[in-house]
């Protein structure tokens, strides 16, 4: 090993050790080093409760904490920005808050202005929605809104793909009646079949249009808002909003906790669905199901996506036969334990292998999955075989 590789070993422990773990290793830092170690040790050398620095610390602050200081945290959130990639600026911004309860980051719109914007963010935000000051509001909005634009760029064209060509593939007529025939699509699949002496082609197979009807199929999302679930109601917002914007969709989205919101009139516009929820408190799943049974009005044609951790605080058992009895009426029900990127969910695995009893679907589900697994729900596939397909442990029976 070179006396180079040595030191910029060296180097990274020290960075990663901080200062109060090896002030005998002999490394002396750069202006951009301290720097950068000063930003990683007011947050991870803090201790969860401390919230006031220190005043016994050395000058530089390293072991000083944020604090309640706004130009502190604002300083701080600059150096992150400049030191570290984004994907880290977010991780350490989580953890700020996490550790460190530091709600001043986003209760002043000066510093939520600097704030890297996330998922995350964007659920914490909602989370602190009737706690936030009007003067911070505004900027909030301007904040979840550029998450929520970036989100619909990434997932409205796949989702919409997915999601018509299913619906085009189950609704093609193959035995219609002469008005209904489609020409051209039946001219190019007989063009095998072709008589030269005739000059003419038999029409073996005859390709009709869909049948005409007002939407091709309903969609009811079923979301819960509990304050496990926030990554998921970002999503299912996002979702809601591209299917409601499809024509051939009858799209539904309830939130629930203890109550039951209905948020479809607002499902143009995903912000205003993400200020409509309200994250925390409890959980009423029965309570919710009694309602989406309300808006079922073509059972064998409707598709109704439960995004739930499944912790009924309500009436267990008649949450458990109200799904099995929505099931067994022809509705496509699907349970997702989760609707985000953030691993291995927490669930209740009783409810969820009742649900697996009931032959609805249960598993959690990212969210670049989930346009594919919309279309297969559409198309009346197994979910389950698509699960293991996509590496997804699904529950069974």
């Amino acid at each position: 090993m070179s006396i180079v590789d040595a030191e910029e070993r060296l180097r990274r422990w020290r960075l990663i050790l901080g200062s109060s773990q090896c002030d005998g290793i002999g490394i002396q830092l750069s202006t951009d080093d301290a720097r950068i170690d000063g930003a990683l040790s007011a947050l991870y050398d803090t201790r969860i409760e401390e919230s006031k620095p220190n005043e016994d610390t050395k000058s530089q602050g390293l072991n000083a904490g944020l604090g309640s200081s706004a130009p502190k945290i604002a300083r701080w959130l600059g150096d992150i920005r400049t030191y570290f990639p984004t994907s880290v600026v977010q991780v350490m911004q989580k953890d700020a808050l996490e550790r460190l309860n530091i709600q001043k980051m986003l209760l002043e719109p000066e510093l939520l202005a600097s704030v890297e914007a996330d998922v995350h963010l964007v659920s914490t935000l909602i989370s602190l929605g009737r706690a936030m000051p009007n003067k911070t509001k505004d900027t909030a909005r301007q904040v979840v809104r550029k998450v929520v634009n970036e989100l619909m760029r990434k997932l409205a064209s796949p989702t919409k793909q997915a999601v018509m060509g299913a619906l085009n593939k189950a609704q093609r007529n193959f035995r219609p009646r002469h008005n209904e025939i489609d020409w051209h699509r039946t001219i190019r699949a007989n063009l095998k079949h072709y008589q030269p002496e005739y000059k003419t082609i038999i029409p073996e197979r005859k390709i009709g249009f869909g049948r005409k009807r007002s939407s091709l199929a309903d969609i009811i999302l079923c979301v819960d808002q509990s304050g496990s679930m926030a990554t998921s109601v970002v999503y299912s917002s996002i979702f809601a909003a591209v299917l409601a914007s499809l024509p051939a969709i009858n799209t539904s989205m309830v939130v629930f906790d203890t109550s039951v919101v209905d948020l479809t009139p607002m499902l143009q516009d995903p912000v205003e669905v993400l200020f409509g929820t309200q994250l925390g408190g409890g959980t009423d799943i029965n309570r919710a199901l009694a309602h989406c049974q309300t808006l079922i009005r073509r059972p064998t044609e409707t598709v109704l996506v439960m995004i739930t951790d499944l912790f009924e605080g309500g009436n267990q058992q008649e949450m458990l036969k109200r799904a099995a009895q929505i099931a067994k009426n022809g509705t496509k029900v699907v349970c997702l334990l989760a609707l985000s990127d953030e691993g291995a969910p927490m669930y209740d695995h009783k409810n969820a292998a009742s649900f697996a009893s009931f032959d609805i679907p249960t598993f959690a589900c990212t969210p670049d999955l989930f346009p594919d697994m919309m279309a297969q729900a559409l198309l009346k596939q197994d979910l389950n075989k698509w699960a293991a397909k996509m590496n997804i442990v699904s529950q069974r029976k």
